[in-house]
């Protein structure tokens, strides 16, 4: 997703959402690949736009893990054609499946985790690599920042508020998106003051490679040190 003018963080964090966003609208009642991929783009306002192949790759997933059954008529009784296949098949949440569902649902996001945030990377390295112009990083990122934000504002402007429960649901993914928008714009106002900041008293400098040789096996951790000393 490139929403903010850069991808999200950790690809495989979104794709754990999707599986498991899937899998709730699966709890509601049996569904084809197209069906589904309808129902989510139905209830996130398109946002997240999800193709074909993606949404069978993910169920396919699903009933490996034995959430998810493929089955050849809807909870109605109905058979309708799958026009990906031409077969008559429809995807069912299992017990397995029911109890994850609500188990994502009611488990908190941990938004704030220690994890591979791409634009704090990116910055972190521009910041120590010679010849690397970080200011212009920053800068570049605001730019495309500042522009996402404006869309999304002016997306926010021509909407005349929630007429059904899907238009609820765009307008609270986009007052979302937002919000991270805006998030964005203040670290990086942070982080370029820091940076000069940093730049003047020394501790803000490039380095080359460290030509020491790393030794080989895992660090020790603090209390393995801790009981070396102590021996």
């Amino acid at each position: 997703m490139h929403i903010l003018g850069r991808e999200a963080p950790l690809l495989g964090r979104f794709d754990m959402s999707i599986r498991h966003s899937l899998l709730a609208i699966l709890a509601q009642g049996p569904c084809y690949g197209y069906q589904l991929r309808a129902e989510f783009d139905r209830r996130t306002g398109s946002t997240w736009p999800l193709n074909v192949g993606q949404v069978y790759n993910t169920l396919d997933r699903l009933v490996r893990d034995k959430l998810v059954e493929k089955t050849v008529r809807s909870h109605d009784g109905r058979i309708e054609v799958d026009p990906s296949t031409g077969q008559h098949t429809y995807y069912t949440v299992t017990d397995a499946g029911q109890r994850e569902c609500e188990q994502w649902l009611f488990s908190p996001v941990k938004s704030y985790s220690v994890s591979r945030d791409k634009l704090a990377l990116k910055v972190a390295l521009a910041v120590t690599l010679p010849g690397v112009d970080a200011h212009g990083v920053i800068e570049q990122q605001r730019n495309a920042t500042r522009d996402a934000l404006d869309a999304l504002t002016a997306g926010a402007s021509l909407r005349t508020g929630a007429t059904t429960a899907g238009h609820f649901a765009q307008e609270l993914v986009a007052d979302s998106m937002q919000a991270h928008a805006e998030a964005e714009l203040r670290w990086l106002d942070h982080v370029e003051k820091a940076l000069h900041r940093a730049s003047a008293d020394g501790r803000a400098s490039a380095f080359p490679h460290n030509t020491v040789k790393p030794k080989r096996g895992r660090p020790a951790s603090d209390s393995h040190k801790q009981e070396a000393l102590v021996r």
